[in-house]
């Protein structure tokens, strides 16, 4: 079984490498069921801190409607505040409201040139990070 997206729905130039990539990683973590309705990967480097940073952690939730699927949103969190850092949202892809949101920033349409130039940069810098093996946690949430 593969995830099969539907692309008038994507709203941002998502690469096939990685709807592709979702995939396989979906494949070998054996979520990819006839029940399964939302997938929530996430990506993690477990020596990311405040103090020592490293890799952004990002969450990526597709959901499945009409036997296709679609990207619900695309988040890269990164450390903010001190003395007691917490883990905020620096960009958030919100594709159901058609809306990303940087930190510090209101939010803007989705559509806009700039911000489609800004999510391929993103999304080549995401990827590479994955071929690198940078995340030592990638985990699935799957939902019937």
């Amino acid at each position: 079984m593969n995830l099969t997206f539907n692309v008038e729905r994507l709203l941002l130039p998502i690469s096939v490498d990685l709807q592709d990539k979702l995939t396989q990683i979906a494949k070998q973590q054996n979520k990819l069921t006839p029940l399964v309705s939302a997938l929530t990967f996430n990506f993690r480097d477990s020596s990311y801190s405040a103090e020592s940073g490293g890799w952004h952690p990002v969450e990526i939730r597709i959901e499945q409607e009409s036997g296709q699927w679609h990207f619900n949103y695309i988040t890269d969190f990164s450390y903010v505040g001190y003395p007691y850092p917490e883990l905020a949202k620096e960009v958030d892809f919100d594709f159901d409201n058609g809306l990303v949101t940087f930190m510090f920033m209101p939010p803007q349409s989705i559509s806009e040139v700039d911000v489609m130039d800004f999510y391929q940069v993103w999304e080549m810098n995401f990827l590479a990070y994955v071929e690198m093996e940078v995340f030592d946690e990638i985990k699935i949430a799957a939902e019937s």
